[in-house]
Order: C-alpha cells, then structure tokens, then sequence
C-alpha cells in the first residue's frame, strides 16, 4: 500500500472529499448482506431502517445508471414512486449517499462490486494508464483507447488479476446465498464484470419488460437471494439529449414503471432498493485539449504531457519524468485565468500526492491503484468541461457529463421499498 503525505498547499474546501467507508455507494452490498444475515456484515447504511422491521430474506438492488439524486428530486412529476409521491405507506422518503471519486460508472459499479472504494480496488477512472502500454485504458470496455487497437486486453491484462480481490457478490454465493446480476448481454463475460462483478450467476435481459421479468424471477426461484440488476438507458439519454431535457425526463417515467413492476412482483419477504452510479449536469462553455490553432486558453498545456486520461469532467494528467510540478502549475495558471476574454474556468488541479492525500480516492490507496492515476488531476468545480474533439470526437460532442466532485455528481438516491 502506497504511504502518502498531505502536500503544503491549501486544501480547497470547495473540493471536498468522498465519505469513504459510510455513505457511499461502496457500502451498499456490504449492507445488503447484513441485512440477508451473513455474519461478518456490517449493515454501513442502515439498511435495516430503510427497509422496516420485518425480516428480508431476498433483496434486489436496482442500480439506475445516471439517476443523480438532484435530478430526480427535481423531476417528481415524471416519478411518482421514485419520489415517493403515492409509494405505498412502507416505501421510505428519499434517502441521499455519495459515490467514490470519479463520479463514473466504472469506478462506481466497481466499488458496488467489490465493497471498497476505488484506490482498493483500483479501478480509478474513465481512462487511465496502464504499466506496459503507450495508451490508456477503458475499462468499461476492456481495451486500449484509441482507433486501430488490435491489442487483446482481456488476454494481456485478466480481469481476476487486474482487480483480485473477491467481490462482495462471490463472498454471498460462498455463504449459500443465490446470486444473480440481470443487465444486458453484453456485460455478461466482459471485463469489468469480470474484475469487479463477478460471482453468482449471469441472466442477460433484452428489454426494460424482460429486466423485471428476470429480476422478480431470480428472487422468487431460492428462499434466499441476492440480485442485481443494471439499467443503462437514463445514462445514455442524460449523454446525448442533457439531463435537462424531455428525453431524459420521459426516460425516467419508465424507470419509474420499471421500478413499479418489480414491487408489484416483490415476494412476501423480498425488497427492492434503487440507487445510482452517478449524477450528471450539462456542461457549456468547454475547452479543448486537442486546440493547435493558437488559441491562447489551451496553448501550452501538452507540454511535458505524455498521455491523458480520465473524461471532461475528470482529467488524468500523466505527465514526463519530472515534468509533474511544471505541468500542475501550468494548468493551473492558464485554466485559472483564461486569455481569450470569455470568463475563467473552475477546476481544482493538483498533483497526485496531493489527492490521494485530500482522500479523494478513499483512505487506502494501493500501489498498483497509485500507479494508475495521473500525475495531475485537473477536476471541474464549475459548469465546464476538457474535451478533446480530435482524440475523443463522439464524448466531446456529448451535452451531459459527470465525473468531478460536484454535489450533482456526486449525490445518488437511496431508495428502499417493500
């Protein structure tokens, strides 16, 4: 494990960390199983009180991708149930925890997976550098990024290797509980469920009917049970359209009927409780990494930089030997003060050292997760976003982002129902 000393510079209140080890989405699992009864569980988020008092036997987790707490709050209309607004009487209100840091699926539904947050498990972002290779990582996709990758990373980096540690849904299947994850087929053998994901078995559902068809069926089919399921559409909608527009909201009605059909199906001593990997906002205003054309706001930043990683709200900077301190002070200059007139961007820009000591990335971080995160993180505080159009020409067209540790992206639902 890395052993890491706070910097000298000024931490920014502004920024502040995540709630790692009560609160957050890493505690979720760990809680569930308290709840089922396995002995060594500690029940971190008071499952017990969101659930009520009669005993649970089987519990699914609907994990809504993108269902960022303040949107939700901010669309009752359009979610009656999720909001609570003619839940039954045993439904509780609305219930607030934290993602890790990135606020992104993969390094959220890898703390899901595992019970720990991301410098344990070492899934640390969108992209990010690997030991041995000249291109970051995707983790979502298992693969190097960029065009022309005929690299098997699947092969050159398993997934059981990459992220060894059980998962939390292993150590449910090895104490007798029956433990299903219901999502779309393609998750079924790819490799983040493999390193974060994995144990129990896989049920591939092909529609929003046939998710909670398969779900209420993994529960009812063992008197004990555990099951997953992931739904991504929000997320996708919330990317393309902006979490702000009529398709994101139409989008969330029929997660909420989703959500609907599978209480009206819950067996007798089953619960449901939906949560999130992260919020997103709309972004205006980017800059652009890849600008070569003299545009003074970006001119510079590249220098000493060997690869970038992470997403727009969430820059990974892996900077050339030595280079880090010049390149932290570059960035943070020129994306402090902008110099083509429009308004000064928000982002904290600090050196790794410097994050891992504020805690951003839990209060363990090993040396196989030290090594994967950027030399310097350049993290959004405002409403923007560091695009690269050339290297990144599909997510530098998106509306919607997440990623920093903004409360929009960082706050997810808690909802439990019976």
């Amino acid at each position: 494990m890395a052993t890491v000393t706070s910097s000298s510079r000024q931490h920014d209140p502004a920024v502040p960390a995540p709630a790692c080890g009560s609160g957050t989405i890493a505690d979720l699992v760990p809680s569930a199983l308290a709840v089922l009864g396995l002995p060594g569980e500690a029940d971190r988020l008071d499952l017990h009180a969101l659930l009520g008092p009669a005993p649970v036997r089987r519990l699914c987790i609907l994990l809504v991708d993108g269902l960022g707490a303040r949107q939700l709050a901010a669309c009752a209309d359009a979610a009656p149930l999720l909001t609570s607004r003619g839940a039954p009487a045993t439904a509780e209100s609305m219930r607030v925890i934290g993602t890790g840091f990135p606020s992104t699926t993969a390094v959220s539904l890898s703390s899901l997976g595992t019970g720990v947050p991301p410098g344990e498990h070492g899934l640390v972002g969108y992209l990010m550098a690997v030991p041995g290779f000249d291109r970051a990582m995707n983790p979502l996709r298992w693969r190097l990024h960029g065009e022309g990758d005929h690299v098997d990373l699947l092969a050159e980096l398993p997934p059981e290797q990459f992220q060894p540690r059980p998962t939390a849904f292993e150590r449910a299947a090895g104490a007798g509980v029956a433990v299903t994850r219901v999502a779309p087929g393609y998750q079924a053998k790819s490799g983040l469920t493999r390193a974060s994901l994995r144990g129990g078995r896989f049920d591939a559902a092909f529609s929003l009917g046939d998710l909670a068809a398969r779900s209420v069926a993994a529960l009812a089919a063992s008197d004990r049970a555990l099951v997953y399921t992931y739904h991504g559409d929000l997320d996708l909608t919330g990317h393309v359209r902006g979490p702000d527009s009529d398709s994101w909201r139409d989008e969330l009605a029929q997660v909420d009927l989703l959500t609907a059909t599978i209480v009206r199906d819950l067996p007798e001593d089953a619960a449901l409780i939906v949560t999130a990997d992260h919020g997103m906002l709309g972004i205006d205003d980017p800059l652009d990494l890849d600008d070569r054309d003299g545009v003074a706001t970006t001119a510079g930043l590249l220098d000493g930089v060997r690869l970038i990683g992470g997403e727009p709200r969430d820059r990974h900077v892996y900077t050339r030997e030595g280079a880090a301190a010049d390149v932290r002070d570059r960035w943070e200059e020129t994306l402090a003060a902008r110099a083509d007139g429009r308004p000064a961007q928000q982002f904290a820009v600090v050196e790794r050292d410097d994050a891992i000591a504020r805690g951003w990335f839990g209060p363990i971080v090993t040396d196989d997760a030290r090594r994967r995160i950027g030399d310097v993180l350049a993290v959004a505080t405002g409403t923007s976003a560091l695009i690269r159009r050339s290297h990144e020409p599909l997510q530098s067209r998106l509306i919607g982002h997440h990623g920093a540790l903004t409360p929009v992206e960082r706050e997810i639902p808690l909802l439990g129902f019976r």
